[in-house]
């Protein structure tokens, strides 16, 4: 009879972020009894494993590196340890701590009254909320297959959790320059099918903490945008909304009446078109509309725009595309907006967990690529950002989520440039901040 694990809502994340690697389940102890000796005598040998125990409102967990011996009911061995809780309901934060075998207080388990001890330096790190024992409610192993033997492979991995949970934390913090508004209106632009729509589904499903899709993504030659909408994102379920919001907008083309007109840019990037406006290819709007915005104030502008281009397919824009491009690039540079470009469909983004995630650039793609696209478009490399979005996945990727993470926070400073850049010159004085 096959032993069915609890970790369903969490499995593939756990295999993704370990490097694509296969979890058996050897003990379980509602199966298997809760005995220290036949957890010992099912997972001794194992190879490298993952302790997981479940509480009512977190997830405990314990990976060890390399063969265990004797795995005892204190998890202390002369390995690499990589200790780790998650939180249902939230943004699948993992708070993690790196342990080498120099510790000596780690968590345990006392089978016979069914609860977790944890030490307070680990409450700590682990943000357990708990002052007294835990009781647990299962307690599983798993025998980690196809996982690389290397002692600082554990240490990357504890390094990539901690800085995702960083970039978030960025996020959340943000605060628009000087406080003149409260959100910031990023708008993606770029050729139909780049990755605008699939963008912004990526970024609110970190914050869901589970994949969505509002935003409708299509594959057709012609846009599947019609309407012009403004994105705000909260944080969880019911949270606060965060400190930006994503603009979507038709998609261009190299053939004129079938995409965004052109005209429709300087209106859309003063604030004056409303959300759910619907484009038309051949008219764009004017200042008779009924829903245009005459007096926009400055939290109705565009403070930052994001060009989003496949990265893939950046040699095979034609002529036509990259006229239509460099005229809208003109208008964004005559309204003061920031911009910056965004790469997307980027391959091979697990190769992150293997280089300082500071330099990702360079671990993810070839410099040839980067500076393509910067000698194409014009714009600086420290302004051109690489994802891969969610696509056709049904679990999140921690690992994808740094990078993705990492463009709303260089949108968030090239934004700050726009606000300083007008301040500096009084361009405020005569606007309406609300």
């Amino acid at each position: 009879m096959a032993v069915t694990t609890r970790l369903t809502w969490n499995t593939e994340s756990f295999q993704k972020l370990l490097g694509n690697v296969s979890l058996r389940l050897p003990y379980k102890s509602s199966v298997h009894g809760n005995f220290i000796a036949e957890m010992q005598n099912r997972c001794r040998c194992q190879g490298s494993t993952i302790t997981v125990i479940y509480h009512s409102d977190n997830i405990f967990g314990i990976f060890m590196l390399g063969h265990s011996s004797e795995m005892s009911k204190s998890f202390i061995e002369p390995n690499i340890s990589f200790f780790f809780s998650l939180q249902k309901d939230e943004t699948m934060e993992m708070k993690s701590v790196f342990l080498n075998s120099t510790n000596n207080k780690c968590l345990s388990l006392n089978f016979s009254k069914r609860c977790i001890d944890i030490p307070r330096f680990l409450k700590e790190k682990l943000r357990a909320k708990s002052d007294s024992d835990f009781p647990y409610l299962e307690c599983e192993v798993f025998r980690v297959e196809g996982i690389k033997e290397e002692t600082g492979y554990i240490n990357r991995i504890s390094r990539a959790t901690q800085h995702r949970n960083s970039l978030l934390a960025d996020v959340r913090a943000y605060s628009p320059y000087a406080d003149l508004v409260s959100e910031i209106r990023i708008l993606l632009l770029g050729p139909v099918g780049s990755g605008k729509s699939s963008f912004f589904n990526s970024v609110k499903s970190i914050f869901q903490g589970h994949l969505t899709r509002q935003a409708i993504v299509g594959s057709d030659v012609t846009s599947i945008t019609e309407q012009y909408r403004i994105y705000s994102i909260k944080d969880g379920k019911n949270g606060q909304s965060l400190p930006f919001m994503l603009c979507d907008s038709m998609g261009l083309d190299e053939n004129e009446g079938v995409d965004l007109c052109v005209d429709d840019i300087p209106h859309i990037l003063k604030g004056c078109v409303p959300d759910r406006y619907k484009f038309s290819p051949h008219k764009p709007i004017t200042p008779k509309h009924p829903t245009f915005i005459t007096s926009p104030s400055l939290k109705d502008r565009i403070h930052c725009v994001a060009f989003v281009f496949d990265i893939n397919s950046m040699d095979n824009l034609s002529s036509k595309m990259m006229v239509k491009f460099k005229q809208i690039q003109k208008e964004v540079i005559n309204c003061g907006v920031a911009q910056v470009a965004l790469l997307t469909k980027v391959k091979n983004c697990n190769e992150v967990l293997q280089d300082n995630f500071l330099k990702m650039n360079k671990a993810m793609i070839s410099r040839s690529q980067i500076q393509n696209a910067n000698r194409r478009l014009g714009i600086p490399l420290s302004r051109i950002l690489v994802v891969e979005n969610y696509a056709s996945e049904r679990e999140m990727d921690p690992l994808k989520d740094i990078l993705i993470l990492s463009a709303p926070k260089q949108m968030f400073r090239a934004a700050d440039d726009f606000f300083f850049f007008f301040f500096a010159d009084d361009f405020l004085e005569d606007l309406p901040l609300v």
